[in-house]
């Protein structure tokens, strides 16, 4: 990889909706390898749907305007063809780490935002509806936001965590065994590696660490993204003056080592 922690590259919303799949996968294949035979990590997901309301579109009606002597004719709109455009079905996939000696019982709710979460629509709602629900419940909550743009939707307060750290990136962990106010946070710059996050089991069991960075690697690696990716575009999102200074200095060794090999 280019970069030491998140590819700003793969934010790319025709590169994401990939990207996000293979994090999850790679995530619950991870921790299977840590937490079996007692738990397991399953892939689960939510629908919500995208797009317009599923209501009646009424008929268009043309009427004819009486003329009154002298009135000049108005012109009456060919009829249309109505149509009903249906909202897109989403499906939208989360990591439960289940406990299999409590009949299945969920213990841990793994979420990576994606972009639908990020702006306001039902893919927020959506999103916000399972957090709401998980906060409520006893089990851990773990957030993972790998995306720059959008709104701030963790269940975090946002200005609490600008006040601790300046960030790009921020996973964070609310415990069921503790106070729900306490956050557990990894803020990480562009520039920084990505963190090994303590996920939370049941009862007295010790946390299992994720490695989000190899979870990253393997998605970037196995996704063939360093084919896919012209490196000589513009970053989307953006990328601030400085970061994008730093970020082409890297591109260019990459491309450079890259020909060399050759």
């Amino acid at each position: 990889m280019i970069f030491p922690g998140m590819d700003p590259y793969l934010e790319n919303v025709f590169l994401w909706s990939g990207v996000h799949t293979s994090l999850i996968v790679y995530i619950r294949n991870q921790l299977n390898a840590l937490i079996r035979p007692r738990y397991v990590a399953a892939i689960e997901e939510r629908v919500f749907v995208e797009g317009p309301k599923r209501e009646r579109i009424p008929d268009v009606l043309v009427r004819k305007r009486r003329r009154s002597k002298g009135a000049i004719a108005v012109l009456e709109a060919d009829i249309p063809i109505v149509i009903k455009v249906p909202g897109l079905e989403i499906h939208e996939t989360y990591i439960a780490v289940l406990d299999r000696f409590a009949r299945d019982q969920v213990v841990t709710v793994i979420e990576v935002v994606s972009l639908t979460n990020k702006y306001a629509g039902p893919g927020r709602d959506s999103y916000q509806e399972k957090q709401r629900e998980v906060l409520g419940s006893k089990a851990h909550l773990v957030e993972i936001d790998l995306l720059r743009g959008g709104q701030h939707v963790s269940a975090v307060p946002e200005w609490i965590v600008r006040a601790k750290s300046d960030y790009d990136y921020l996973a964070c962990v609310n415990r069921a065994k503790g106070p729900r106010e306490d956050f557990q946070l990894y803020p990480r710059s562009l520039r920084q590696r990505l963190p090994r996050i303590g996920i939370p089991l049941a009862g007295d069991d010790p946390d299992v660490v994720l490695d989000v960075q190899e979870v990253l690697r393997q998605t970037y690696e196995d996704g063939g993204y360093a084919d896919r990716i012209d490196y000589r575009r513009p970053c989307r999102p953006k990328l601030s003056k400085e970061d994008r200074v730093w970020a082409n200095q890297r591109i260019r060794k990459a491309l450079d080592n890259s020909r060399e090999r050759k």
